[in-house]
């Protein structure tokens, strides 16, 4: 049977030959070659093209020649019987020639219409796919997507873009009546069609014309295909290209895919895009907790999102929309009559049009590294999730805390203050207040004070100790607080002062630091030098400190700028026991596909029993954050163990100031510049570092700060005292290597019968080893009663150490 009707088919075909004759057969060659040669014209792959055409050329002109030689041998079978007929009579010659040339003539005229048809198909063809997009890229494009910043419980605190706001949402994450009210309003034959709706067409067209309701026929997929992979240019040519992808998308993709595509694409108003923003955008949730009412207004939007905008100049036109919504949600079955009443009547509340930028100094701050780290386009474009180290309550607390003693404080001319809250053993950054109000223009709000370099004030001290305590100071070691001047060559003479603007005769270096005053401070930079100070600030983590020629002897009382950042490293690494962790506000970062890009991690211990078991080693442990030992474990603890001391600070600060909290051991210093520019105040335990700052942007002088307790340590004492409220008390334990022995106050030595000794800390090697003279135990001699000489003296029979001694005889105590 098939045999036959192959058979039966060549006939009919060997027929068709016959009739039609040689000339259709230059015919067929010419069409063929014909589209060829336009293809490899109009193709963006015109070589490959005509490559593919100079192959195929022999194969075509074998199938020609072949055709050829069959039909002659047709004609030579079938045509003698017509032959002889045609030449047996005159009049049936001329017959024949007639039917020749008409033959000719048809075949040709067909044959010219075919290649006109032919081509002008292949021209038109190939001017709409010329450039037409892989319908592939759908899935694999790099999507428009906005970057969120997260604080370390997923709370958002700022979302990035440039043009296109959006963050893509799983079709199981959409509502089923959000699906179905958007369906309803735009392509009701979505899951009946494939990719292309004649009804549809003609549907707008009838509406168009005899309702008046100006619409447009294209289905999602068309919508779809002309947001995500076509131009918004509005051709013939672009609408045929849309038409032909919907075809081509819905091959390849099922409905649900390309819904879900959808809905992440479409633009819902201004820099909207995805029904996720738009939810967020208008109602202030996320599409999954969309109600129907707010559903059926959401799903107008598309269409004209400007004119359906409910911040718009005619709002009353969403409530409009909203309605067409919900009739047509009744219309197709999805909802009941009563349904849409009640969403009709439901009242929307709107989210407010504000800028919803939360902690916006820190917020650019990341935002600064981020560019730094993928660039601007992947910040702006790439849906990076930023996962950062704030916590927002905690951020939230001390912005209150600057707010309210700025306002307190505006009498004193003070209108600005800042704050940063870390925890030190792993740098992550808590909170960072920039300033009292970022969108105070008239005080520069937007600056971010924590990242300005600014004189520290006294502050600045332990970096100085620190130095001194590692190269034979102890807490005991006695200095002179009386006048002294200094003359420095090209310079004028340089005579420090106190801020009380009084002296205190001999102390210790333990009554310096936590009283803060300032000439004992000068005296000790001046035994090791001003390199040696700045050398040690930037192995702690200064980072506005250069050539030390810049700086003269009132570094040590904050003559260099510093950032808070800085400060804060600093002072953290004396909170961890010597090791230094720099600041990082970011925990996490990944794309919009779940893609990893970066961990923070920092799982080493550093408290003061980790610190204690680091004491000897040269190198810490390295994790990603990357500690390193850059104090001596012993003087850290000497140092915080000075700051804590409430009763060794109480002449200049009080029993009951702003730096103590309850039954909380934390160690604290303040700083204030001379000229009442920066009032700082910086404090921590083990797990929490506290730094604050009041002033004014453009560098005015404050009216009155009484040494850090007016100003800044009211801030840092309403954070620290609010993050310590449910902490168990604490006490920082000393390393293994550090000594405690109890001393004679007034001589630094081993306690006689006459003194009343107290105790005090020393490192192993540093410890005194002679007991104070009876005679010299009694009340410290008074300032004038001082000699060099006798300084120097009791400095031998205090201090053991010769290499200090070396220095003593040298620099010390000098009038």
């Amino acid at each position: 049977m098939y045999y036959r009707k192959n058979t039966d088919t060549m006939k009919s075909l060997r027929s068709l030959l016959v009739l039609l004759g040689r000339p259709f057969l230059y015919v067929v060659f010419l069409v063929t070659f014909a589209i060829i040669a336009v293809n490899a014209l109009l193709s963006r792959s015109s070589v490959y093209s005509i490559k593919l055409f100079t192959k195929s050329l022999p194969r075509l002109l074998n199938l020609l020649t072949g055709n050829l030689h069959s039909l002659r041998n047709i004609l030579r079978r079938r045509g003698k019987k017509s032959v002889n007929l045609l030449t047996s009579h005159p009049r049936h010659l001329s017959r024949a020639a007639r039917f020749s040339k008409i033959r000719l003539r048809g075949a040709l005229l067909i044959g010219i219409m075919l290649i006109g048809t032919v081509m002008t198909a292949a021209v038109l063809y190939s001017y709409i796919v010329n450039d037409l997009p892989n319908p592939n890229r759908l899935s694999t494009r790099d999507q428009v997507v906005t970057t969120k910043i997260l604080d370390r419980n997923g709370k958002v605190l700022f979302k990035i873009f440039k043009n296109e706001n959006r963050t893509p949402v799983d079709l199981n994450d959409i509502p089923l009546q959000v699906r179905q009210a958007t369906i309803a309003i735009e392509d009701k034959d979505f899951y009946s069609h494939s990719g292309f709706s004649y009804s549809g067409i003609m549907r707008a067209i009838r509406r168009t014309v005899f309702e008046g309701h100006l619409e447009g026929g294209s289905t999602i997929t068309q919508q779809l295909v002309k947001n995500a992979l076509l131009t918004k240019e509005q051709t013939l040519r672009r609408k045929l290209k849309e038409i032909i992808l919907a075809i081509l998308v819905e091959s390849r993709y099922s409905k649900d895919e390309i819904l879900g595509m959808y809905f992440n694409e479409v633009g819902y108003g201004g820099a909207t895009y995805g029904v996720e923003e738009a939810a967020q955008m208008y109602f202030h949730t996320s599409v999954r907790d969309l109600n129907l009412s707010e559903a059926a207004l959401i799903a107008g939007l598309p269409a004209a999102p400007t004119r359906y905008s409910p911040f718009g100049t005619h709002p009353e036109y969403a409530k409009f929309r909203q309605h067409e919504v919900l009739r047509r949600m009744v219309e197709d079955g999805y909802i009941t009559p009563d349904q849409a009443e009640q969403a009709k009547a439901d009242e929307l509340a709107f989210a407010p049009q504000t800028i919803d930028i939360k902690a916006p100094h820190f917020v650019m701050y990341v935002k600064d590294l981020l560019v730094q780290k993928y660039g601007e386009q992947m910040v702006e474009q790439g849906g990076l999730e930023v996962v950062t180290s704030l916590d927002l309550d905690v951020q939230s607390l001390a912005q209150a805390a600057v707010v309210q003693e700025v306002d307190r404080l505006q009498k004193l001319n003070i209108t600005n203050g800042a704050s940063l809250v870390t925890i030190p053993a792993t740098g992550e950054i808590l909170a960072m207040v920039g300033s009292r109000d970022f969108l105070d223009f008239q005080h520069d709000g937007q600056v971010n004070v924590t990242l300005q370099p600014r004189q520290p004030g006294s502050a600045i001290k332990p970096v100085n100790y620190a130095f001194a305590l590692e190269n034979g100071f102890t807490a005991a070691t006695l200095l002179t607080d009386s006048p002294i001047t200094y003359q420095i060559p090209g310079q004028p003479p340089y005579t420090p002062r106190n801020y009380d603007g009084e002296f205190h005769g001999t102390i210790s270096v333990r009554e310096a630091l936590a009283n803060s005053y300032n000439v004992p401070a000068v005296k000790t930079l001046s035994v090791f030098g001003v390199e040696k100070m700045v050398q040690k600030g930037r192995e702690m983590g200064i980072s506005t400190w250069g050539d030390p020629s810049r700086f003269g002897l009132s570094l040590t009382l904050g003559g260099g700028e510093i950032k808070m950042t800085d400060l804060a490293v600093v002072y953290g690494v004396l909170a961890n026991g010597g090791f230094r962790v720099d600041l990082n506000p970011i925990l996490m970062v990944s794309d919009y596909r779940g893609r990893l890009l970066y961990q923070y991690s920092c799982d080493i211990e550093t408290n003061w029993e980790k610190a204690k078991n680091f004491a000897g080693r040269e190198e810490a442990e390295r994790k990603t954050c990357n500690p390193r030992q850059v104090v001596k474990p012993e003087v850290a603890f000497i140092l915080t163990n000075i700051m804590a001391d409430n009763q060794a600070r109480t002449p200049a600060f009080g029993a009951h100031s702003a730096l103590s909290i309850g039954n909380q051991q934390v160690a604290v210093k303040t700083g204030t510049t001379q000229n009442l520019r920066d009032n700082w105040t910086i404090g921590y335990t083990q797990d929490r570092l506290v730094a604050s700052w009041v002033g004014n942007n453009d560098n005015s002088p404050m009216s009155y700060v009484a040494s850090g307790l007016t100003g800044a340590s009211p801030i840092w004492n309403n954070i620290m005292s609010a993050l310590l409220a449910n902490v168990p008390s604490h006490q920082f334990m000393p390393p293994e290597t550090i000594k405690q022995m109890t001393i004679c106050p007034s001589t630094g030595t081993l306690p006689c019968e006459s003194c009343s000794g107290r105790p005090e800390y020393f490192m192993q090697g540093t410890e005194p080893t002679r007991a104070c003279l009876p005679e010299v135990a009694g009340e410290a001699p008074s300032p004038q009663d001082v000699s060099v000489e006798s300084l120097k003296s009791q400095a031998r029979n205090t201090i053991r150490n010769t290499s200090f001694e070396s220095i003593v005889n040298e620099r010390f105590v000098l009038q």
